[in-house]
């Protein structure tokens, strides 16, 4: 895949906050669903997911505030890979939120992993799912993932 995984909204008013911008949280909200739209894409529903007793998590979020967006502005989501193990345990993507003239208006980095829901551990996804990652285009800061060896 050369282009990003994207897809477009329309800012809400339950998006709103009292000031008439959108909600700091809104942008991490469309974020995610562009992750699970992604992975749903790709044959791994929610439903595919509790069937598996898999999920993914998160471990760190980073949201960078560049252009306030309005309600019913269109709003572009795409989603970049920015780094994964080996093994596919752990992965990052950079999310870019864009207005409707195609400025950024926010950045959305996430760090995740893969967890078994039965055992609530970490995991090591299927293969299927390292491959559907793998697919995602590679943001320009990508590297590689390194997993410190368990002491």
């Amino acid at each position: 895949m050369s282009t990003p995984y994207e897809k477009t909204y329309t800012v809400r008013w339950a998006d709103m906050d009292p000031n008439g911008h959108m909600r700091h949280s809104a942008y991490t909200d469309y974020a995610a669903q562009l992750r699970i739209e992604y992975l749903a894409s790709e044959g791994f529903s929610l439903q595919r997911f509790a069937q598996l007793g898999i999920g993914p998590i998160l471990f760190r979020e980073d949201t960078r505030f560049l252009k306030e967006m309005h309600i019913s502005e269109p709003l572009r989501v795409n989603g970049e890979l920015a780094g994964l193990s080996e093994d596919g345990s752990r992965w990052r993507i950079v999310h870019t939120l864009f207005k409707a003239d195609g400025r950024p208006s926010a950045t959305v980095t996430v760090d995740g992993a893969w967890l078994d829901l039965r055992a609530r551990k970490l995991m090591v996804p299927p293969a299927e799912i390292t491959a559907i990652m793998r697919n995602l285009p590679r943001h320009e800061s990508y590297a590689d993932i390194v997993r410190e060896p368990k002491q």
